[in-house]
Parts: C-alpha cells; sequence; structure tokens
C-alpha cells in the first residue's frame, strides 16, 4: 500500500450525468473492489441526476477522490474545480488540462500551435443553434471530399461518431452528433492503424493495437463485442511506433495533462501517426486499453489504481 493516502477515505466517484454513466459505473466498480482487496478505506459514491456531488463526499466523509467519471461533468474540469474548492486531491490531469482535452476543438488548435500531427478539422453548430435534422451539412461541407468523420466535440467512448462515405449520410450523421452535447466536429478520414498509448506519471507506459470486428473503435466494439483484437505491442515498425508514442506524449504536454491518459492516434499506411484526441479519464473496466497496456509492462490492475491514486493533487 503506498502510504500517501493510507488513512484517507478515498471515494471512487462513479456514474455522473454524461451520456457515458454506464461505462463509468463498469470503471468505478472494477477500481473500488481492486482498492479495497488493497486494503484501503474506498468506498463507492453513484453520483445520479438528483443528487448532490458535494454533499455525497461530505457525507462520505472523502479524504481523496478517485475519479471513475466519464464524459462531461466529470472529465472536462468541473469535478476537478469542485474538488479543488473543497480541498480534496483528485486523480487525473487538473483543471485546465481536463477541459482542453474533453474540448476536441480546443485541443486540436493546441495541437497545431504545437506542431503535433492531427487530422483536418471543421466545425459545425452544435444542438440549439443549427438544425436537429443536420439538413445545412450537405452544404456546409460541399467543398469536403469524403470519407470524413462526423462526431460531438465534447462526447468520449465514440459517442455519436460517424464514418461518412456517403453524401447522403451527411446528414443524419450530423444529426446525431447534435444529440450530444456541445459543437459539432467534423474531421478528415485517416485511413490506417488505430493505435492507443498509455501515459502515466509522465512517460509512456506502452501502447496497444486495436483491431476491431466493426469499422473503427466505436463503443459497440468497446463495450458489447468480444471479437475486437488487441495487440500487445502493435504490430508497427519499431520507428514508426517511437514515433507515434512521441506525438503522443507531446499531446499530453502540450495540453498540460498529469497522472494518467490515454492519447488516440491512427497511423496511416505511409507510416506517419495522427493524433485524435487525448482522454485524461480512460476507461478502467474488464475491456479497457489502459489496464492492458499496464499488465503488459508489469503493472497488475490493482497496482495500477494504486499508481493513480498516488498521483492525486
Amino acid at each position: 500500500m503506498i502510504d500517501r493516502f493510507k488513512g484517507h477515505k478515498i471515494a471512487v466517484v462513479m456514474g455522473g450525468l454524461s451520456a457515458e454513466r454506464d461505462v463509468s459505473l463498469k470503471t468505478g466498480g472494477g477500481v473500488l473492489a481492486a482498492l479495497q482487496e488493497s486494503g484501503y478505506d474506498a468506498i463507492g459514491i453513484d453520483w445520479k441526476q438528483g443528487t448532490s456531488l458535494p454533499e455525497l463526499l461530505t457525507s462520505a466523509g472523502a479524504g481523496v477522490v478517485w475519479n471513475a467519471l466519464h464524459g462531461t461533468f466529470g472529465e472536462d474540469g468541473a469535478v476537478q474545480g469542485l474538488c479543488a474548492c473543497l480541498g480534496l486531491p483528485c486523480t487525473g490531469s487538473g483543471i485546465l488540462a481536463s477541459a482542453l482535452a474533453m474540448d476536441k476543438i480546443a485541443s486540436k488548435r493546441i495541437f497545431e500551435s504545437h506542431g503535433i500531427p492531427t487530422p483536418r478539422w471543421r466545425t459545425l453548430p452544435g444542438a440549439g443553434e443549427g438544425p436537429a435534422d443536420g439538413s445545412d451539412a450537405p452544404t456546409a461541407l460541399a467543398d469536403w471530399s469524403l470519407p470524413l468523420v462526423v462526431k460531438p466535440a465534447d462526447e468520449g467512448s465514440s459517442v455519436g461518431v460517424t464514418i461518412v462515405d456517403d453524401p447522403a449520410q451527411l446528414a443524419p450523421a450530423v444529426a446525431l452528433a447534435r444529440t450530444f452535447h456541445g459543437p459539432v466536429l467534423v474531421e478528415d478520414y485517416i485511413a490506417g492503424t488505430e493505435v492507443f498509448v498509455g501515459i502515466l506519471d509522465g512517460a509512456v507506459l506502452g501502447s496497444v493495437e486495436v483491431r476491431p470486428a466493426t469499422r473503427f473503435y466505436d463503443y459497440e466494439a468497446k463495450y458489447l463485442r468480444n471479437d475486437t483484437q488487441y495487440l500487445l505491442p502493435p504490430e508497427l515498425p519499431a520507428d514508426v511506433l517511437a514515433r507515434a508514442e512521441a506525438h503522443a506524449l507531446a499531446a499530453y504536454q502540450a495540453l498540460g495533462c498529469s497522472g494518467h491518459s490515454r492519447p488516440d492516434l491512427r497511423i496511416d499506411s505511409a507510416g506517419f501517426g495522427w493524433v485524435l484526441e487525448v482522454n485524461t479519464l480512460p476507461g478502467m473496466t474488464a475491456t479497457s486499453l489502459l489496464p492492458k497496456i499496464a499488465k503488459r509492462a508489469g503493472l497488475s490492475y490493482a497496482q495500477l489504481c494504486e499508481r493513480i491514486l498516488a498521483s492525486a493533487r
């Protein structure tokens, strides 16, 4: 047991108010069990609609927060700011880094300003600002070649993401993205290898190549199927993987991240890596990528949870 939080009540906050609530409950359940089995005084807090997170934390006597939330109001700096106001150390990146990473548009601007390769992109109005049926999309994107990717700018777990191959798919794709939080982000589709890089305490822990049976590593492939292939390490030339991991670490650093994170990349047919986003609270479920990467690096699931706890600030 790491002594830093010995004797503290550890609140594993899970659930939340976003579209990723179900995934967060799985993450939180796994983390809670691991901490308890490792001898920590840990308690699970299911933050749900109609409850007050400050009251839940106070009544639990929390001394530190293991943030197992995903998505809006958990991964975007909001809970991080609340914990700062309450004087509670919290796992994951800080307020600003969390907000920047969650906002894919802000992330893109940061990546570009630091020379980190990221697919060409454009924004469209989000929910309540553009037509709910996405009817503006064909005109707004008439100058873009297909395929392209349409996604909500402020969601995770590939929620609301569509790969558009045909002009007739544009309006439905934008309409779907507008059912979620934030503006709509459109970017070039990069055909190639999906690589996910695990970072812990400012260093690359390792990488995994994912080969989904679906078109890409979407919500279904992540959580609902059992035919997704995980290759550790990725089957890429050493120099290509090294460059990809360097881009991933540069993205983590550019956003000001700390603790654990998981940048997502696509490697094209020429071996060039493109950073899509950085997940500052990656999943910790039975099928999640960071625990797989950690295992290959010699860290058990429980040890990973403990290392993340030790990084709380």
